[in-house]
């Protein structure tokens, strides 16, 4: 019996990654190693942004058009919620120039290898945009219960300084779902697509590797979060370069992460 549970532990030991200890500044070596990727394979990593840019303008088009321009702020704050999932083919893409295969537009739409593990992890992605949209939604409500201010002039209404503690709560808020979102798939989607683990060992595999990496974490987290505002106050233009180049860094951040 003892015999057969240390086999069990080993076996436990074997499957699940490794996770490194790395410097501090590695955040900038993997940007750096992404902006060789996206220069390698111009055509994948633009079309994927320049379709981050068209689903930015519909959707926010859309929202405008049906007066919903309340749905704005929280659809954009959201947008880091569910981008790992839509990074997949930029995943991909890294690990096949990685790896010296061909490397193209084809190859990163088809690129889901383990569809159910990822779909499973997407699922989860999805359920917290959902459950941050409905937070957003009830924080509105809550703070405006004397009456809805006026629809069309939204943006502007709420830089008046008496709505400052709604941002500031609100983006708090936000804050808190993107740091979870980020604490369970700074590896995860990566690790699904390069090894066969399953999604509870990937999720443990990025929380670890956010544990034992705090202070580059951080800073990883700080990138993104100012490439994510930067995006998004260039309407959308800015995400078409930025998001390929944080896609291709994560995976870079992922082979440094994950011996």
């Amino acid at each position: 019996m003892q015999q057969e549970q240390l086999a069990g532990n080993v076996q436990r030991a074997v499957q699940f990654p490794e996770i490194r200890t790395i410097a501090q500044d590695a955040p900038w070596t993997w940007l750096q190693k992404g902006w060789q990727d996206l220069t390698t394979t111009p055509t994948v990593s633009l079309t994927y942004g320049a379709g981050i840019v068209a689903a930015g303008w519909l959707l926010s088009g859309l929202f405008w058009w049906t007066d919903w321009t309340y749905l704005v702020l929280p659809l954009a704050g959201g947008f880091m919620l569910v981008a790992p999932l839509v990074a997949v083919g930029l995943y991909d893409t890294s690990r096949r120039l990685q790896n010296g295969e061909p490397a193209s537009l084809a190859n990163a739409l088809l690129s889901w290898r383990r569809p159910f593990q990822v779909a499973i992890f997407g699922l989860v992605l999805l359920l917290l945009h959902l459950a941050w949209m409905r937070t957003a939604l009830l924080w509105f409500v809550l703070y405006f219960h004397g009456g809805t201010p006026p629809l069309q002039y939204l943006p502007l209404y709420l830089l008046e300084a008496q709505n400052l503690p709604f941002l500031v709560i609100g983006s708090l808020l936000g804050a808190g779902f993107a740091a979870l979102t980020f604490a369970i798939s700074v590896v995860s989607l990566p690790l699904l697509l390069d090894r066969d683990v399953d999604v509870v060992t990937a999720i443990l595999a990025s929380l670890h590797a956010v544990r034992r990496n705090p202070k580059a974490m951080a800073l990883w987290a700080g990138l993104i979060a100012l490439f994510t505002a930067v995006g998004l106050a260039t309407f959308f233009f800015g995400l078409g370069l930025l998001f390929p180049l944080v896609a291709h860094a994560t995976w870079h951040a992922y082979r440094d992460l994950v011996a």
